[in-house]
């Protein structure tokens, strides 16, 4: 092993950071995390308590069971609640190296890299691509998936 095989082997992971809702797991969510997954060495996501859910209806499954499910996915190194009150507290404790943004999550690139800088938060903001459903009849939304159940068993 030469200096520089010894070098990379002490230096620290790239860390990423996904985040959201994830109520319902489907494909799209899986693509996405997948897809964060990539540009680093560790995964960490970070799911939304029930009351900062305010964008969209409020979850159906509890916080700690989402997250237990996200944990389970391959691709994540470890999943994480969020905070009660301020959504930059775990970011601060997980340090990453980039935060990726699900393609049609709410949240602007722009608005999040400020208030990461304003915070002393170094690290770079992206947004992952689409995920086009397989099938006609996939669903990739939760709120489709819910709106499927209801059809069908409601």
């Amino acid at each position: 092993m030469s200096e520089g095989d010894a070098a990379d082997n002490d230096a620290d992971p790239v860390r990423a950071v996904a985040q959201g809702t994830f109520d319902l797991i489907h494909p799209g969510h899986v693509h996405y995390l997948r897809e964060a997954a990539s540009v680093a060495d560790e995964l960490h996501v970070i799911v939304a308590r029930d009351p900062n859910v305010t964008h969209k209806e409020s979850p159906v499954l509890p916080a700690r069971q989402r997250r237990d499910v996200v944990d389970a996915i391959d691709a994540v190194a470890e999943a994480h609640l969020g905070h009660e009150s301020d959504i930059f507290v775990p970011i601060e404790r997980i340090d990453p190296d980039v935060i990726v943004l699900g393609y049609d999550q709410h949240h602007d690139e722009e608005a999040v890299q400020a208030a990461l800088d304003e915070r002393g938060i170094d690290c770079e903001v992206t947004r992952a691509g689409p995920r086009e459903p397989k099938y006609d009849d996939e669903l990739l939304s939760t709120g489709r998936i819910i709106d499927r159940i209801l059809e069908r068993r409601g």
